[in-house]
């Protein structure tokens, strides 16, 4: 299985009037995913399904993807939060779900948990060294068998400005 981990696009600046889990994207930040998505579609990625934080720029962005043809639909998911924890989203989602008929897999959610994830996944611990910029996308290959963590493969590490 392919997983792609994808931070949401630009959003709106932090403000007191507003929480930080309903900042949206803004006009910048939708368009340039919008971009984005039909970048990836013409790379032919087509995600079996997306997931995204509960948080709205996060999900907005999902949104953005589906819209674009990337993905049939996408999921919230609360490990993908901020808060969210990898090692319990494996045991959640690789251990009880029949992962063989998924090709495909986007993550949609926040730095710094995504770049965490992949080196989690790749290096089996957090080296802090990962950045996922915003609408930035890492490509892990998952192996077919047994726990993914410290076993996997990173494939694809892109900005967005090359893929714009």
């Amino acid at each position: 299985m392919e997983l792609y981990l994808i931070r949401h696009g630009i959003a709106e600046e932090r403000r007191p009037e507003i929480t930080d889990a309903k900042r949206a994207l803004t006009k910048e930040g939708r368009q340039k995913t919008a971009k984005i998505a039909l970048r990836l579609k013409k790379l032919n990625l087509n995600f079996d399904l997306i997931l995204t934080s509960p948080l709205v720029r996060a999900y907005q962005t999902a949104e953005v993807l589906v819209e674009n043809g990337v993905g049939s639909h996408c999921e919230e998911c609360q490990y993908l939060s901020p808060e969210g924890n990898l090692f319990d989203w494996v045991t959640q989602w690789f251990m009880e779900k029949d992962r063989a008929v998924m090709g495909q897999l986007a993550l949609v959610g926040h730095e710094p948990c995504l770049g965490e994830w992949a080196e989690i996944l790749v290096w089996g611990e957090s080296k802090a060294s990962l950045i996922v910029k915003k609408a930035g996308i890492i490509g892990i290959k998952i192996p077919d068998l047994g726990s993914p963590i410290g076993r996997s493969q990173m494939f694809w590490l892109t900005p967005p400005k090359y893929l714009l």
